[in-house]
């Protein structure tokens, strides 16, 4: 067999796998952290209340419960629909913007003057610069999920060939 054809099948198998395998795994991690996080929230202290002026418009309009409950109740329905690959699109894009406003309230340095200054806040613990390098990775991550789908193994991939063949049934 020529080297050009195995290379070819190669790829094309790979291809195929990275279709199951490649936003199953992000599905999966970023389930399994933002499950963690509800939870942690979930049997926690809410300290909304000591950042509410740094949450961004119009999440500062909202009382600090309010917000905290709907953090914890996204990050819970979240997390366990991302891992089923349930609603997938929807719940990453509501994650993303969560992410984006924790980063803004919470992650992103109070005070820098320069881009080395914001520099060292590209970090995973907070030595006084902030620390938004790990929500940086998760709404990277979540992109993928919220523009193209939760990949094939999946409910939602489930749902869409069902609903294909219910159509398919119905127009014979």
């Amino acid at each position: 067999m020529r080297l050009d054809l195995i290379i070819d099948r190669l790829l094309a198998a790979l291809n195929d796998a990275g279709r199951w395998l490649g936003p199953l795994g992000l599905r999966l991690l970023l389930g399994w952290e933002f499950l963690e996080s509800g939870l942690e929230k979930l049997h926690g202290q809410n300290w909304f209340a000591d950042i509410q002026g740094q949450f961004p418009f119009p999440f500062n309009l909202v009382p600090p419960d309010v917000n905290w409950q709907m953090a914890t109740w996204f990050e819970l329905a979240g997390g366990v629909a991302l891992m089923l690959g349930m609603g997938t699109r929807l719940f990453a894009a509501s994650l993303l913007v969560l992410t984006v406003v924790a980063t803004a309230a919470v992650h992103w340095p109070m005070d820098w003057q320069t881009l080395a200054d914001l520099r060292m806040g590209y970090a995973i613990t907070d030595a006084g610069y902030g620390n938004f390098k790990l929500p940086l990775i998760f709404m990277v991550m979540l992109l993928p999920l919220a523009l193209s789908g939760p990949g094939r193994l999946s409910v939602d991939e489930g749902l869409w060939r069902w609903w294909q063949r219910a159509r398919r049934t119905v127009k014979a």
